[in-house]
């Protein structure tokens, strides 16, 4: 009986056994070492993950990864999830192209990258553009009136016809009014350097002048008007204006403006004197109701110095001015 049990549990395990561990089974090293047996190949076991932590500290080595195809698919991020942010796919292997890029040439730069003269020039064709910064009704102690400042020009990026008006109405009559004509010519993106002629209609008995100057848009986007006038009598005078615009929003804007003219000598019918003559200083805050249109209410303050101060006193005239206005800005 106590032989049997033995026996018993010996059959029992050859049977769940493998053929290949039956086959050495009693197969010890030191016999494998002699050659009298064959030891089992154990089957491969699994690694144990190595996480980053562990990595870390070198209680292991993470096994690399893979190097993935370049049109392989990760099927943790399908390129739709990709595209929408969700995840990010692996880099594939870097593929050489289908045909080697030739060295660029000097020949191929400057075909790509031509010479410039006029960094803003949009090649051939004439436009024009006709616009009213001041088309106002102005309202002082001594009585009300109205005043208009406008330009236009035509040509192209470069070389263009300049067209400039001002004046004003008091009492239903003009009391001052000129035109000038220039040709312009632009010197760089931001400024034109402009000639030609200007005409007074009033004050006093109407005159030509030659006038020179220079216009554009000056750092911090200052825009300013400057021109030096000489006329047929030997008169001489010079007038620049400085612009600036604030913007509350994209469409409430408020507009600073200075103005200062200046004579050379006294001219007695036109009521000037030689020297600083005026200085003007205006705001108007205009609401832009489409780009093109837009109409302003604002406040305007002029002073009249030296000779024109005593020829406006003589004349009964104010020489400190102070005026509300409404009005409009308008181009197209």
């Amino acid at each position: 009986m106590n032989r049997t049990i033995p026996a018993l549990a010996a059959t029992l395990l050859l049977a769940c056994m493998p053929a290949a561990a039956r086959a050495q089974t009693g197969c010890t090293p030191e016999h494998a070492a002699m050659g009298h047996c064959t030891l089992p190949v154990p089957s491969p076991v699994s690694a144990p993950a190595c996480p980053p932590a562990h990595a870390a500290m070198g209680h292991c080595t993470p096994v690399p990864a893979k190097p993935v195809a370049a049109n392989a698919v990760d099927p943790t991020c399908p390129p739709e999830h990709a595209a929408l942010g969700h995840c990010t796919p692996p880099a594939g292997e870097a593929r050489a192209p289908n045909q080697p890029i030739p060295t660029p040439t000097d020949a191929d730069r400057a075909a790509a990258f031509p010479l410039l003269h006029h960094g803003h020039a949009h090649g051939g064709g004439v436009h024009r553009l006709v616009r009213f910064d001041r088309l106002e009704a102005w309202d002082a102690d001594p009585g009300s009136g109205q005043a208009w400042e406008g330009r236009a020009w035509f040509g192209g990026d470069v070389r263009r016809l300049w067209l400039r008006s001002e004046g004003e109405r008091e009492a239903g009559s003009t009391r001052a009014a000129d035109l000038e004509v220039l040709y312009g010519y632009a010197t760089g993106p931001w400024w034109d350097v402009v000639a030609g002629v200007r005409h007074d209609f009033n004050p006093g008995p109407s005159r030509t002048w030659a006038a020179i100057g220079v216009q554009g848009l000056a750092p911090y986007k200052f825009e300013v008007s400057a021109t030096a006038y000489v006329s047929e009598g030997g008169h001489t005078a010079f007038n620049a204006e400085v612009e600036y615009e604030l913007l509350f929003s994209s469409r409430l804007i408020l507009q600073p403006v200075l103005e200062v003219e200046l004579h050379g000598r006294d001219d007695p019918l036109r009521g000037l004197g030689s020297g600083l003559s005026s200085l003007e200083a205006g705001l108007r805050l205009r609401y832009e109701v489409t780009r093109r249109f837009a109409p302003y209410l604002g406040v305007t303050r002029e002073r009249s110095f030296g000779g024109t101060a005593d020829h406006r006193r003589a004349h009964g005239e104010p020489v400190d001015d102070t005026r509300w206005v409404a009005g409009v800005r308008w181009w197209f």
